[in-house]
């Protein structure tokens, strides 16, 4: 992933030392914090910027976390962004509601740090390939969570850890290469004997 492009992710309890814990937490593994102190200052946070995951209390004063997040997932903007439970309440009926109103993770507090970290990592990398991504239909472009547009190999390393290699597939290097004497030689050739040995 690209460390300059550290991913964004929003806190939000109302106990401001778990904000802090956690942010400290999160900024020394390479991710952006960000806090917030009610579902309601939450819901007006993503208005304003679209974080790539959301760590969410269920416990909180006037709007609860399960609330949060159902309207969270009403929004064409926000539905998106997955969501992360953090909570005390371990009881069955609590963690079907929270993948029901669409949590995509539940951690009982008190939490690992470790097992917080490595649930984070693995819903960043897989947002990319659960989101709705705008591509360009002409020169496969993708707009990011900014608006800007980036080249598809661009954005996969900002948004994963994949490491790419290139090459040509068998129907580019025909359309690059088909007329020049030395790829004849050497494919035309080939596809030659494989026809030999087919017959």
């Amino acid at each position: 992933m690209n460390q300059t492009d550290k991913p964004l992710i929003l806190i939000v309890d109302d106990n401001p030392k778990n904000h802090q814990f956690i942010g400290i937490l999160l900024q020394k593994n390479g991710y952006e914090p960000a806090a917030s102190l009610s579902g309601i200052r939450a819901l007006e946070f993503v208005n304003r910027c679209l974080p790539a995951l959301i760590l969410l209390d269920v416990t909180m004063p006037g709007m609860d976390g399960f609330e949060v997040c159902q309207k969270l997932k009403e929004s064409e903007k926000t539905k998106y962004i997955p969501v992360i439970f953090l909570t005390a309440r371990i009881s069955s009926e609590d963690i079907a509601k929270g993948f029901e109103v669409g949590g995509v993770d539940y951690i009982t507090k008190p939490f690992q740090p470790i097992e917080l970290l490595a649930r984070v990592k693995n819903h960043i990398e897989m947002k990319i390939l659960r989101g709705f991504l705008p591509i360009c239909s002409k020169c496969k472009s993708i707009r990011d969570d900014k608006g800007y547009w980036a080249g598809i190999e661009h954005y996969l390393e900002a948004h994963s850890h994949a490491v790419f290699s290139h090459g040509l597939c068998p129907d580019c290097s025909e359309e690059l290469y088909g007329d020049q004497e030395w790829y004849k030689k050497r494919y035309k050739s080939k596809e030659d004997s494989n026809t030999d040995l087919s017959r």
